[in-house]
């Protein structure tokens, strides 16, 4: 891979992509699904618009269609949780993980890669027509080094995040405000933000691409941790990526979802490179579906599985890990797949693996979410729902690195980094629901992670 180049002067530098992409028919009209794509309430899959590239998607029974009821409708985590500290979270990944958990290593090759990893990705020009906002990097700077992985990365995150979008505004009928930022040290992001939508409470997800030198805290933080880093006058140059979504919904009976996927590269006084991967995908119920349970992670196994057969059994070990409240003695929520660290056996099959992750946001998720839309439930639900979301915010202030690595930072964007924590939520003194409720059945869930495929 070519040597890492550092651009400054962001907003001069993007002058030419937004009078490009005028001259290109609206990207947003081009790619909404018609009338015809929705489905009634209830359906678990609402239609092939929802099948990935990068995974299968298999037919699973539909269970209960949602309750009737009085009531309402209604480690190295670089880049981490909801572009928590999306312009420290580059640096902040390099301290997360500190002492938890094994590397990521992609030890053998079970399988060549699926047919669609090997597509071509196609001119960049183009792709952008459907992104949200114009790309981080400046346009003539994408084709100029548009076969290196920080370009490949930059266009697979900005896909990521303008599919996902477009499909919750989709169901929601709202709209995304769009909010564009820079760092003064290099680089900047892209925040889509929905708020007191008909179905989302809060829905976020970010883009970020910075770059710079890494601080000697953080150099320090790897090399405890075994990295080799060779640097020149005290400067490690590096580069770093991700897109991040958090998604919490107003109706009880629809999960809260959190996705991440990122990549690190770090180049050394002699030109050599350090790189590696990292993300995952996990869901926060509110109460034990075993339905929406097996199509979430069956989605997620069947994408880890192309690549390598154990894939899905370590990472969704290590998200159960990673994702536990231990003031608590109980997880987030059930989880999915988390890794880091993941640098081999080549950057090309790592990055198809990762691409095969990032396609499953919209499958995995949004078949629940049309599921269960249009649900009843009473006003001890959504209490629930709100003690839940409490849990959510316990994790995230008190145990996710990056959010307290970025919150700790000069210069972090604190907005981007508060955006994973919900509207609203509660907290009771002693709470404990009643024994042999639902709501005592999901606890137990939580303190006790299940396999559910």
């Amino acid at each position: 891979m070519a040597s890492i180049v550092l651009y400054t002067g962001q907003t001069t530098a993007r002058r030419c992509l937004s009078s490009r992409l005028k001259a290109l028919p609206a990207a947003r009209e081009a790619l909404r699904p018609g009338p015809s794509a929705r489905c009634p309430a209830g359906t678990l899959l609402p239609g092939p618009r929802w099948l990935s590239r990068g995974t299968g998607l298999r037919f699973m029974s539909q269970g209960s269609a949602g309750r009737a009821g009085a009531g309402r409708t209604g480690r190295r985590g670089a880049l981490v949780l909801g572009a928590a500290a999306a312009v420290t979270a580059a640096v902040a990944g390099l301290v997360a993980n500190a002492s938890h958990f094994h590397s990521a290593h992609m030890a053998t090759r079970v399988a060549p890669a699926a047919e669609e990893e090997r597509e071509v990705e196609g001119d960049i020009l183009e792709r952008c027509r459907g992104f949200m906002s114009a790309p981080v990097s400046d346009i003539d700077v994408l084709q100029g080094r548009k076969e290196e992985m920080r370009t490949r990365m930059e266009m697979l995150i900005m896909e990521t995040q303008a599919e996902f979008c477009k499909a919750l505004q989709e169901v929601d009928g709202g709209t995304f405000k769009v909010d564009r930022w820079d760092r003064k040290e290099g680089g900047g992001g892209i925040s889509c933000v929905m708020q007191d939508g008909k179905l989302f409470e809060k829905a976020g997800v970010n883009v970020s691409v910075v770059f710079g030198n890494l601080t000697e805290e953080a150099a320090k933080q790897m090399r405890s941790r075994g990295k080799v880093l060779k640097g020149k006058d005290g400067k490690l140059p590096f580069c770093a990526m991700g897109v991040s979504s958090v998604i919490h919904p107003k109706n009880p009976h629809i999960p809260t979802v959190h996705f991440n996927y990122r990549y690190f590269e770090i180049e050394e006084a002699d030109g050599n490179k350090q790189w590696w991967f990292g993300g995952g995908t996990d869901l926060t119920p509110v109460y034990v579906n075993k339905d929406d349970a097996f199509h979430f992670h069956n989605t997620l196994k069947e994408a880890c599985n192309k690549h390598h057969s154990q894939y899905y059994t370590d990472f969704k070990k290590w998200c159960d890990r990673y994702f536990y409240i231990g003031h608590r003695g109980e997880t987030r929520g059930i989880g999915g797949i988390f890794f880091d660290d993941l640098d081999s056996p080549s950057q090309e099959e790592a990055f198809n693996f990762v691409k095969s992750c990032a396609r499953t946001v919209v499958p995995c998720y949004l078949p629940i979410v049309h599921k269960h839309l249009s649900d009843a439930f009473t006003d001890e639900e959504k209490d629930w729902q709100q003690v839940r979301r409490g849990r959510y915010v316990e994790f995230n202030l008190v145990y996710d690195r990056g959010v307290k690595f970025g919150l700790a930072t000069p210069g972090s964007r604190i907005e981007s980094i508060l955006m994973s924590l919900p509207l609203t939520a509660r907290w009771e003194y002693m709470h404990e629901p009643a024994k042999g409720s639902r709501e005592a059945e999901m606890l137990e869930v939580l303190r006790s992670p299940k396999d559910w495929v």
